[in-house]
């Protein structure tokens, strides 16, 4: 079996299996690998530039020789191949536990209980609940649901499709690390800098996809296309402006503004300045938005390796 057929069959089951089972309650592969980076870390870590780079390598690459690998192993088998493909599609993506997070938090605020959306938001973003009201923690939901969907799941499917196996694991590993070191904090400034950078540019194509489709399948193309050209680049992240500003124009709704890291106060622009102020209605559509999106990010990926393989031939 040919590998663009490999790719486009197993990452259609891993989506598929994601969907329908969502992450493990325990021992997650990311956990896992989470768990090993924190390793490294201690041993390497020094405020400097150079050691986080290094780090950066060490687990990065780490993951992606571990790809290569696994592949080399089973690649005399299109069963084991597509299986493989499968589960680490399976591993590295995370829409439906973005979709549950976003869901509960959302029921929460419905039934007018503003302290369980509170106890929950840290599940899904890095915001301080204790400064937001229910409207605030709706606005945070739908950014996190926006950007987590070009994260967790479309940038994972366009390096699969790049690079298979080793491109998922790279990929989510690339992701993490980003998560864990990458922040601005007295402590990772320097020593993840380099995380940071190699996750704006591993996440760029998948951004960029992501705010696409957000336009083709929201309820507002045009409102979509408009707010991302508008109001991208005024976003401080090279990759969550063009996400958030496509969602906020295909749902209609406005995004940005004044938010709290940790205690550290930000005014972000406002994006999609035409949109009304988000509800909490907005979360679901936002969660169908994202699936919708997610969906069609296979069909593209697998779409573009079958058409590429087919003009190399």
């Amino acid at each position: 079996m040919r590998a663009d057929r490999v790719f486009a069959y197993g990452a259609a089951a891993g989506l598929l299996g994601d969907l329908l089972l969502g992450d493990p309650r325990r021992g997650h592969p990311v956990a896992a690998f989470g768990r090993a980076a924190d390793a490294v870390e201690h041993v390497l870590y020094r405020d400097h530039r150079g050691r986080g780079a290094l780090h950066t390598l060490v687990c990065a690459g780490g993951a992606v020789a571990l790809g290569v690998a696994a592949s080399r192993v089973v690649r005399s088998s299109p069963a084991a191949s597509v299986a493989l493909t499968a589960a680490a599609t399976w591993a590295v993506v995370g829409g439906t536990s973005l979709a549950r997070e976003a869901t509960a938090i959302g029921r929460a605020l419905e039934a007018g209980d503003v302290e369980a959306a509170r106890r929950r938001l840290p599940h899904l973003c890095g915001r301080d609940p204790q400064a937001l009201d229910g409207d605030g923690i709706a606005r945070a939901v739908v950014e996190s649901v926006a950007e987590n969907t070009s994260d967790a799941v479309v940038g994972a499917l366009v390096w699969g499709a790049v690079g298979g196996v080793p491109g998922l694991l790279g990929f989510r590993a690339v992701n993490t690390l980003d998560a864990m070191v990458g922040h601005k904090s007295p402590r990772y400034r320097r020593y993840g800098w380099a995380s940071a950078r190699l996750d704006d540019l591993a996440g760029w194509p998948g951004a960029r996809l992501t705010a696409v489709l957000a336009a083709v399948a929201g309820d507002d193309p045009r409102g979509a296309v408009r707010a991302r050209r508008a109001d991208a680049r005024k976003h401080p992240s090279p990759n969550a402006g063009p996400v958030e500003a496509s969602f906020a124009g295909a749902l209609g709704v406005r995004l940005g503004g004044t938010l709290s890291y940790g205690g550290r106060v930000e005014h972000r622009p406002v994006l999609n300045t035409q949109g009304r102020a988000v509800q909490v209605t907005d979360i679901q559509r936002a969660v169908r938005l994202s699936r919708r999106v997610s969906w069609l990010a296979l069909g593209v990926c697998a779409g573009a390796r079958l058409l590429g393989k087919g003009r190399n031939r």
